[in-house]
């Protein structure tokens, strides 16, 4: 009985294995005719399966350099930061700082003076499903300012008189995406905390998760990509000031597998904290929505998903708890069409 026991075991590993590699062979297969038809295109790609990571990488960090992109290079990953945003807001509710149904009023900075129209009606989870009626930032205006460090120009009083000169919430409960949602988040995890965003993000998952190629305001490394825009042109990664919360930070393939190996660990405080995250705080007839990220269903599969876009880079990360598997997209232009082709290939063909 003993024998046949430890036969059964090793055939599962043996079984677990061949379907790991296989699982592998066939993601590579996928970005590398990807990278043959689009070679001036770097990528990087990370993914987890069962606990099990695995890792394809092509191009060069920038067309000056013989040095190959690999699982560690630096990426832009932009708004893929709010599902870390709002992670840390889930971590501050298990941690009974803050509730998701409080009103944002008494949460924050002395600066903002809502209009009675407004007061006590915005939730902490209107901010994190971009339902809370707010202006926005207008990217446009600012593109046009400075094209390669638009946000520059954004400063507390751009945000406090966007808000303060606000007197209707037209579009309340309604789902349209928000920059300054994500601002306000971050100055509400300021006020609780009592301490900046960079440090609440560095002591609560940069830090615990050992994160080494995670950067917030100071990325001037070695193994950092080039970013491009549509054209091709080259384009500085951002340097986020009182936004930082919406799309501050850079990180690679191998980080964001560590982040996403906490995710799918229930035991982990982030776990718990994303869980949290994952239940449904919007929906209409086109879109499910989270505490962060677009949550995709069909009759097999639950997919949590959030995509980043910079003016030079864009990403995708996204994950399936039931079945135990997550994966990151890193492009070195900014191709959202190329990101979700990507994407719909790897999960059709292989994932689904």
């Amino acid at each position: 009985m003993k024998t046949s026991l430890k036969l059964l075991a090793a055939l599962v590993l043996i079984s677990n294995f061949c379907f790991g590699q296989d699982f592998s062979k066939k993601i590579d297969s996928i970005i590398k005719d990807n990278y043959q038809k689009n070679p001036n295109i770097g990528i990087s790609v990370g993914f987890i399966k069962d606990n099990e990571e695995y890792y394809t990488a092509y191009g060069n960090l920038n067309s000056e350099t013989p040095i190959e992109i690999n699982k560690n290079s630096i990426f832009e990953i932009a708004s893929i930061t709010k599902i870390l945003t709002s992670n840390l807001i889930a971590q501050a509710v298990i941690e009974n700082k803050i509730k998701l149904e409080d009103c944002i009023d008494k949460y924050l900075p002395k600066g903002y003076i809502l209009h009675k129209n407004l007061k006590n009606k915005i939730k902490i989870s209107d901010l994190c499903s971009h339902q809370s009626g707010l202006p926005d930032i207008d990217f446009g205006k600012l593109i046009e300012l400075d094209s390669q460090q638009p946000v520059n120009s954004v400063t507390e009083n751009t945000l406090t008189s966007l808000v303060n000169n606000c007197t209707e919430l037209t579009d309340y409960g309604k789902f349209r995406y928000s920059t300054i949602g994500y601002t306000l988040l971050g100055q509400i995890l300021e006020k609780v905390y009592d301490k900046t965003y960079d440090e609440i993000i560095r002591n609560k998952i940069i830090e615990p998760l050992q994160l080494t190629n995670t950067f917030t305001k100071d990325f001037n490394v070695k193994n950092i990509t080039t970013g491009h825009n549509p054209n091709g042109g080259i384009q500085e990664f951002f340097k986020w000031n009182c936004t930082a919360s919406a799309g501050l930070i850079k990180s690679s393939a191998s980080d964001m597998i560590t982040y996403l190996k906490a995710v799918l660990n229930t035991k982990t405080q982030i776990a718990k904290a994303a869980i949290l995250t994952e239940k449904i705080f919007y929906k209409d007839e086109k879109r499910e929505i989270g505490l962060g990220f677009n949550i995709s269903t069909d009759e097999k599969n639950t997919i949590y998903l959030k995509s980043g876009d910079s003016m030079g880079q864009c990403s995708i990360l996204c994950y399936n708890r039931d079945k135990n598997w997550g994966i990151i997209i890193l492009l070195t232009e900014r191709n959202s069409k190329m990101r979700q082709d990507l994407l719909n290939k790897i999960y059709d063909e292989i994932l689904k």
